[in-house]
């Protein structure tokens, strides 16, 4: 009974260090965030909202975040569509070439960001199109269709194969089958993929290092550009709301889209 105890409080203490280890950077940003004073410094000396005022007022944020959400509207958008069909194509068929389609569909996972960004913007460069729109658009939608793809093939994946059956039987064409049948059950899914692919494409800085400028430049990377010159918490803040904000829309389409089952986290 002993032995046990002591391997279960090792293992209790082993995650509540892991858990430390990933929220403290968090908490400091919270924390730095309403420091009073003009430079960045752990703990507070005290509490004041006015990096906050500068961080929504602050003209290169404000155009950096409107770039930002042309990209991710068109980017997770254009992802939905491409991964929603490969999904389909990859759980519907079984044809040769079948996992080396997978294999590439799902390489933008383990592909390190800044080789995909520096990938883009050499592409970029050959067609003209270096740190314009359709550059940043495209690269932020093969960074996040994966994770598109993943959610609408489970959704698929968790079909009853005898409702499909049932509706052919019952003399559906294969056509209202998909509209009348599968595509109501994965709509959730496909809700959830462009959700999660909308905050990851938002939140994205190493690829969009490389293919955005000065006009298109989105908000992580004025960020980084304004740590370079400024030392104040105004980082801090624009960071926090956008720690706030991501944790409550991925609180609100989980408790709405089911994200663990989405993602087959929870298959119960």
């Amino acid at each position: 009974m002993t032995s046990h105890r002591l391997r279960s409080l090792g293992f209790w203490s082993l995650v509540v260090a892991i858990l430390a280890y990933m929220t403290l950077p968090t908490l400091v940003v919270l924390m730095t965030s309403v420091n009073p004073t003009e430079i960045l410094a752990f703990p507070p000396e005290g509490i004041s909202f006015q990096w906050y005022e500068k961080a929504l007022t602050y003209p290169d944020f404000q155009r950096a975040f409107k770039n930002g959400l042309i990209v991710t509207s068109l980017a997770s958008t254009a992802a939905l569509i491409v991964g929603s069909t490969f999904a389909w194509l990859v759980h519907r068929y079984t044809f040769r070439g079948r996992g080396l389609l997978e294999a590439v569909l799902w390489s933008p996972l383990i592909i390190p960001h800044f080789t995909l960004g520096f990938g883009f913007l050499l592409l970029g460069g050959a067609f003209g199109l270096q740190q314009g729109y359709v550059m940043i658009v495209l690269a932020h939608m093969v960074l996040v269709m994966p994770f598109v793809t993943r959610a609408v093939y489970v959704s698929l994946a968790n079909i009853d194969p005898d409702l499909t059956r049932a509706a052919a039987n019952l003399g559906a064409s294969p056509f209202h089958v998909l509209t009348r049948i599968e595509l109501p059950l994965v709509l959730p899914g496909m809700a959830g993929g462009w959700l999660i692919a909308a905050v990851l494409s938002l939140t994205e800085f190493t690829a969009s290092l490389y293919v955005t400028g000065s006009r298109t430049q989105t908000l992580p990377v004025a960020m980084y550009n304004y740590i370079r010159e400024y030392a104040d918490p105004t980082v801090s803040a624009i960071s926090a709301l956008l720690i706030i904000a991501t944790t409550l829309i991925m609180f609100i389409a989980d408790r709405a889209f089911g994200l663990r089952r989405v993602l087959a986290i929870d298959t119960h």
